[in-house]
């Protein structure tokens, strides 16, 4: 029984570890990310270590990355632009801003 329990608590434990680290992304226009062009809509961002895996469907692009914590918490996620080129997004509810390599070519 106490096994039982224990294995209930880690995969809850697991659980909220992972989402920890995934992230709803709206882009409102097309964008590029590190030489990877994607179209406007809803996408799933996973940090990786210092990857970030952006999602939508079966498409999946990845980048390097640099996260950073900032001192303020973002009251919503945004998304810094350079013309199309993304450079960061800070995410909401949190203090931490994703920044995009901008040497490296995305994988698509």
């Amino acid at each position: 029984m106490v096994k039982n329990i224990l294995l209930g608590f880690t995969s809850i434990a697991l659980a909220v570890a992972s989402a920890a680290n995934s992230y709803n992304v709206t882009f409102y226009q097309p964008v590029m990310i590190n030489g990877s062009q994607l179209k406007e809509g809803d996408y799933k961002l996973e940090i990786r270590d210092k990857t970030a895996v952006i999602k939508q469907g079966k498409s999946v692009t990845e980048a390097p990355v640099k996260i950073e914590n900032d001192g303020q918490k973002y009251q919503r996620t945004a998304v810094r632009m350079n013309g199309t080129q993304v450079e960061e997004i800070r995410i909401g509810g949190t203090n931490t801003r994703v920044v995009f390599d901008k040497t490296s070519n995305a994988t698509n």
